[in-house]
């Protein structure tokens, strides 16, 4: 059975809107009906399709822009695809965005029960699990401090906590992984490794190719919002790496 099915999916962002920028450009508009800014359309991802099976721990990767965030979006319902379709099967809970979902003026303890009913936990539930958020977040002393006040370490530590301990059926990594000292990236990637275990669907974005070889199985390889590779990690990274390097070649010729 899936945990996640693409289907001819593509994407489209229309950019450059006709909104006037003074009352001056509204007037001019007015007066010359044919003046109005063109619209760029920007197709983020162009026919994509794959299945994630659950119990997978599968890596996008992709030069900036190649479509990658596009995609998490979609999976986490931010985004709704504009041609095919996007089938989810269970709970999912992203890490996609450093302080994406916290509410500034809140604090930890109150954005730890916002977000965990958006993700459709019981205020029960939450409770339940609430120690072993703020033990895992590292963040006692400062849970009932307004999110606004936390450093970008602090809040990525909350962020990683919520998503790791709600017991997800898919967990979706972003490249704010990054963010943090050595010693709680060290302990984040030994969680996944423990839910990776018990069965949770692991995908994860990243630049961090050594991180993807140690968590993932699979690689699938984003190239200008096309689908260029899916396949074994080992063989999808090295072809991955091969084509960067050729294309920096060029560039620098």
């Amino acid at each position: 059975m899936y945990a996640m099915l693409f289907e001819s999916v593509s994407k489209r962002f229309v950019m450059g809107h006709d909104r006037a920028r003074s009352f001056q450009d509204l007037m001019l508009r007015t007066l010359r009906p044919g003046s109005h800014t063109p619209r760029e359309i920007l197709w983020a991802l162009k026919d994509v399709s794959f299945m994630i099976e659950r119990g997978e721990a599968v890596a996008i990767v992709g030069r900036n822009g190649s479509g990658k965030s596009t995609c998490l979006k979609l999976m986490t319902r931010i985004l709704t695809p504009t041609q095919g379709s996007v089938d989810i099967q269970g709970r999912v809970a992203g890490l996609l965005e450093l302080g994406a979902g916290f509410h500034p003026e809140l604090t930890g303890r109150e954005n730890i029960y916002l977000n965990g009913a958006l993700m459709g936990l019981s205020r029960r539930e939450i409770a339940h699990r609430f120690d072993e958020i703020v033990a895992f977040a590292e963040l006692e002393r400062f849970v009932d401090a307004q999110v606004k006040f936390y450093s970008s370490g602090m809040t990525m530590r909350l962020g990683f906590s919520i998503a790791i301990c709600v017991n997800p059926d898919i967990l979706l990594i972003d490249e704010v992984l990054a963010v943090g000292d050595q010693s709680f990236q060290e302990k984040c990637l030994e969680r996944i490794e423990q839910v990776r275990a018990n069965g949770v669907t692991i995908i994860f974005v990243s630049h961090a190719l050594e991180t993807v070889r140690a968590l993932c199985e699979r690689v699938i390889w984003l190239d200008q919002g096309q689908l260029r590779e899916d396949g074994a990690c080992d063989v999808v990274v090295d072809d991955y790496v091969a084509a960067v390097h050729a294309h920096e070649e060029v560039a620098v010729e």
